[in-house]
């Protein structure tokens, strides 16, 4: 076997380009014959017709054209995934709803759920079922209220120390008013992954100081930062399908930096364990006082109080880390810096929040101040629902199902027939539109493509309906798989935005207008790139100088 694997090694580098076209050629003959004849709904469901063979309707079509095509074809349409697979595409909530809560019949497909174990192991985005259901339930913890309570202090010591590091930054030299160009979301990504390190697995990236070239923070950056991990291509998905494929083409960077992750986890496990083992035979452990309380201590803590049999191994628990790094690292990031870049696009937005935060005397007031300062919730809830860091996600369908709508939602066959729910036949996949639901007209109006934070005054009636863990949001889904660090999330973004909005006054560079910065594409999460410079990568170049006192 390993002489047949090397032989086929070496054709592979010989001629890689013919390898993957004979490859490509042979799996799309196998998915037509697999997925063109469509059965149940899908069969009789209109929708756009595919603009490739390989990537079918492009997600970033799909984002961009829901309201077009919901004008023609209704709520409930048909697209097209990679290699002609179809899918079943909707914004009816009473779909999305059920789609989303019964995790015993809608699951991550296969293929994507072995992409997520080559990057996280047994994570708990990873996983589907009982298995699922038990580690949330010890990990549950470790996000709680009162825990994100005590991880306050952590964000604003931070978020300050990342005000000194960009007012220590040279003013331009065109500039005579004490501006600073940078590229902001550098300095969000280095913050929050030392927010993560510490607030995480006690774990100290000093990102901000030295670009997070530690051993781990090298690790992170090829898994889920470097140029070939943010993008998911049809190779991508060939790869995640069909496992000769995996022996073929070896990921020997991820797999290289995933062996260097768990090494490190385990050292990181160790430490906690040891930990608690001290808090436990200190005399201060019996209030909990000398015990940590990063949340992989917490996962450890409430790991060690299971029954023996129910407790997780080692190699679990380690696989925890990049899904704490993903839940505090790189959504947050992304989403702090939307929502700078669209209070930089509206100053008058920026200047009634600035005159809020500045009603508290303190530069880290507490958790409960935090959260009753209104209008800098209706940004952070505003800015997540305009920009969501993740479009959409999927699911696959792993029995039949009927999936209801909502009256008045009925969906028009080919043959002009109206339907009130939709069959789903095992194996398809449903298409969950975060964003389209999010920017909804017919929930939050025509202006729902616009920044305005005021509309969260008086929520729409509509807005109930969204199934979203965070209210009247579908930006961290909602039923058994949803996002399980929000409140980390929601909370490290609302200390940053106060602490940066208090320190400095944020604009777009000159010559820059709104426009000239867009979501990236092929990306599962959005972060933002510059129209017509998409190759520099991910960036958001902005002026900021100190607020005058």
């Amino acid at each position: 076997m390993s002489d047949i694997l090397s032989r086929l090694h070496a054709l592979v580098d010989a001629y890689p380009t013919l390898v993957r076209v004979v490859i490509a050629a042979v799996v799309a003959r196998v998915v037509y014959a697999r997925f063109f004849t469509v059965k149940g709904s899908l069969g009789r469901m209109r929708g756009p017709k595919f603009q490739s063979l390989l990537r079918g309707t492009p997600d970033r079509t799909i984002v961009s054209c829901t309201l077009e095509w919901q004008k023609i074809y209704g709520r409930t349409f048909k697209v097209h995934h990679h290699f002609l697979t179809p899918q079943l595409f909707t914004t009816d909530l009473t779909a999305l709803h059920h789609v989303i809560s019964r995790d015993d019949i809608y699951q991550k497909a296969a293929p994507i759920r072995w992409g997520l174990t080559q990057l996280l192991g047994r994570g708990l985005l990873a996983l589907e079922g009982e298995e699922h259901a038990r580690l949330r339930k010890i990990m549950s913890p470790a996000f709680s209220p009162s825990q994100i309570r005590l991880l306050v202090p952590l964000f604003f010591d931070k978020s300050l120390e990342l005000v000194s590091f960009w007012s220590a930054l040279p003013t331009s030299s065109s500039s005579k008013e004490g501006w600073i160009e940078t590229d902001v979301l550098k300095g969000l990504r280095g913050v929050t992954l030392d927010i993560i390190g510490l607030a995480g697995f006690g774990y100290d990236f000093r990102a901000l100081q030295g670009g997070g070239q530690t051993t781990l923070g090298k690790a992170f950056y090829q898994m889920f930062q470097s140029p070939k991990a943010r993008n998911v291509t049809p190779w991508t998905f060939l790869r995640a399908r069909f496992p000769v494929l995996r022996l073929l083409f070896p990921q020997k960077r991820v797999n290289e930096s995933r062996q260097a992750m768990e090494l490190i986890g385990m050292e990181l496990l160790q430490d906690a364990k040891n930990a608690y083992s001290d808090a436990e035979n200190d005399s201060a452990g019996a209030d909990g006082s000398a015990a940590r309380r990063d949340l992989l201590s917490l996962l450890v803590q409430s790991n060690l109080a299971e029954d023996e049999s129910a407790r997780l191994a080692d190699d679990v628990v380690v696989a925890q880390i990049p899904t704490f790094f993903i839940a505090g690292h790189e959504t947050t990031s992304t989403a702090v810096s939307w929502a700078l870049y669209a209070l930089a696009s509206y100053p008058d937005v920026q200047r009634t929040l600035r005159a809020e935060l500045n009603t508290l005397g303190t530069d880290q007031p507490t958790f409960e101040a935090l959260n009753a300062l209104t209008y800098l919730d209706a940004v952070v809830r505003e800015s997540m629902r305009l920009f969501s860091a993740v479009a959409f996600t999927n699911r696959v369908a792993v029995e039949d199902d009927v999936v209801p709508l909502a009256k008045g939602h009925e969906w028009v066959d080919q043959d002009g027939k109206l339907w009130d729910s939709i069959l789903v036949k095992k194996g398809q996949m449903i298409y969950v539109p975060v964003a389209a639901v999010n920017r909804d007209r017919e929930i939050w109006g025509e202006d729902a493509d616009e920044f305005r934070p005021e509309r969260w005054t008086t929520i729409p009636a509509g807005a109930n309906a969204i199934p979203g863990v965070y209210s009247h949001l579908f930006t961290f889904l909602g039923g058994p798989h949803n996002c399980i660090g929000w409140r980390f999330s929601v909370a490290e973004t609302k200390s940053l935005i106060f602490t940066l909005i208090r320190a400095f006054e944020f604009a777009l560079p000159e010559g820059m207008t709104p426009d000239d910065v867009v979501r990236a594409s092929n990306a599962a999460v959005q972060r933002p790139v510059l129209k017509g410079r998409e190759k520099e990568g991910n960036q958001l170049p902005m002026r900021m100088r100190r607020v005058r006192e």
